[in-house]
């Protein structure tokens, strides 16, 4: 039987998506392909395929040994300009930074991207096509789903937000690009709704605009609650006494908790973005800027039938996704990467 080591270091610093994915791709295909594969985590040994999940310097330095027995797959979580706006570094780190990251990448003999977005992005750094493969991300409705009425307001009393509150939720580190300012700016117009921010500064004192973006919180207005870094198993309360994920990024990937939010039949409302267009289609609501937030937003609580019409979306997001439907492109690509071994 053929053995993938998963190697990543996404876990350890906690409030990252990255480390949610990693765990959510471990679990789908270690539980959906054990038949077919033996799956490792993190194993000091060379084997079939050999996944990376993060760029450390330590996996950097194996790929050429991994290279000889197996097949190298690297998970591409971003690129060099995907990362402004998130950690402030000097200039000259900055660019051997950069380089590393595309140096990583060059090396693999596959990379997955969870967005078709990024293909003609790393084909610009001069990196082939054909060893560029689209999967998207995944979330178990084991762990994210929808629950009863009555289990919303026990969320909702534990988090001490009124009953018949209509939350808006914000989810991710607190960093520039993900607009957080745009997010405690609308907060402030908007004293009838309770906004929450899950997440934290993840990375501390280097993240781009912490000084900013500290300040911003300390002086937010009383109806937004920041929750800090939440662990991961407590999310799904977050979600349910939430009425609408509300994401006003400026850069983003794949959120993982688009998919989270959605699994909850949560609508999403998020800035217009060309990168989601060709991943979450009609699934989401989308606006240009803050003024077209607040109008979605309070129409969205005062319009029960454009309501349910946002939340149909989200089901239908849920659905796209499936467990069986992203199980099977793992399962395609792992076999295409074991001919090119065999090869």
């Amino acid at each position: 039987m053929p053995t993938i080591n998963m190697l990543s270091s996404a876990d350890k610093v906690k409030g990252q998506g990255v480390g949610s994915a990693y765990l959510e791709q471990v679990d789908l295909v270690r539980n959906g392909l054990d038949k077919e594969y033996k799956v490792v985590v993190n194993k000091k040994e060379r084997t079939d395929i050999m996944h990376y999940h993060t760029i450390d310097l330590k996996h950097y330095l194996s790929i050429y040994f991994a290279k000889r027995k197996g097949v190298t797959v690297g998970y591409v979580h971003f690129l060099p300009e995907t990362i402004e706006g998130s950690i402030k570094l000097p200039n000259i780190i900055k660019k051997i930074f950069y380089k590393y990251i595309i140096s990583f990448y060059k090396k693999m003999d596959y990379l997955v991207t969870v967005n078709p977005n990024f293909i003609p992005r790393l084909e610009a750094y001069n990196i082939d096509r054909k060893k560029i493969t689209y999967i998207p991300n995944f979330v178990s409705t084991e762990k994210f789903y929808d629950f009863s009425t009555e289990k919303k307001y026990i969320a909702k009393e534990k988090l001490k937000i009124d009953r018949d509150a209509f939350v808006v939720l914000g989810v991710g580190q607190i960093q520039t690009r993900k607009g957080v300012i745009d997010f405690i700016d609308i907060a402030k117009k908007m004293p009838d709704v309770q906004f929450i921010w899950a997440g934290g500064f993840s990375f501390g004192g280097i993240t781009d605009g912490y000084k900013e973006l500290k300040s911003k919180m300390e002086t937010a207005p009383k109806n937004i609650l920041f929750t800090g870094i939440v662990d991961r198993d407590l999310m799904n309360d977050i979600y349910n006494v939430s009425d609408l994920l509300f994401m006003p990024s400026y850069n983003e990937l794949f959120p993982m908790s688009i998919l989270e939010a959605m699994n909850t039949s949560t609508p999403v409302l998020l800035r217009d973005l060309e990168l989601y267009e060709d991943i979450l289609f009609d699934y989401y609501l989308k606006e240009h800027d803050n003024e077209g937030f607040m109008k979605a937003i309070q129409k969205l609580k005062n319009d029960s039938n454009y309501y349910e019409q946002a939340k149909k979306k989200a089901i239908r997001g849920h659905n796209f996704y499936s467990r069986e439907s992203v199980l099977g492109m793992w399962k395609s690509f792992y076999k295409k990467v074991l001919l090119k071994k065999d090869r």
